[in-house]
């Protein structure tokens, strides 16, 4: 059996992070189902990737 030990709910290491995550995202987040979740990502990479073809035709010389 193995045994898993959890911070106490006063951790002051853990109560420094918690005030710079917005836990209403994370909520919000998951009461999505996965497949809305894939696609959210999905959707964030094509951006991702539109942003960097954007750059790169900026590198190019005209």
């Amino acid at each position: 059996m193995v045994s898993t030990i959890l911070p106490s709910k006063s951790d002051p290491v853990i109560q420094a992070y918690k005030k710079h995550v917005d836990r209403t995202l994370l909520r919000e987040n998951l009461r999505l189902t996965v497949q809305q979740r894939f696609e959210n990502l999905m959707q964030l990479q094509r951006f991702a990737r539109e942003l960097q073809n954007a750059g790169q035709s900026m590198k190019r010389p005209r």
